[in-house]
């Protein structure tokens, strides 16, 4: 069981690892942008477009999507770590 998870742990992650990073480094960009007024050449404005995936027209499910992977990536690595697993009896001592 733990391999099957593993699997879909892998191929979870490997789908979602550009748009998770685009989604943390347009919002960060943007905050540094914005809140610190630092200039890195880029406008916030089109930095959330970025990352809310309006750039792409992707703005109504890019979110869901990134949610869910998440979420799968979650559920699969908790099963992988063993957290829920059974724990091992005690042999009963005379």
């Amino acid at each position: 069981m733990k391999r099957a998870f593993r699997k879909y742990h892998r191929a979870i992650a490997l789908i979602n690892a550009i748009p998770i990073f685009l989604t943390v480094l347009t919002g960060m960009a943007a905050t540094v942008i914005r809140e610190w007024g630092l200039n890195l050449g880029l406008s916030a404005s089109w930095l959330i477009k970025l990352h809310t995936g309006e750039v792409f027209h992707l703005e109504a499910i890019y979110p869901i999507l990134n949610g869910v992977g998440l979420i799968g990536l979650l559920v699969t690595g908790l099963s992988i770590s063993g957290m829920f697993g059974r724990k091992p009896r005690k042999p009963i001592q005379d």
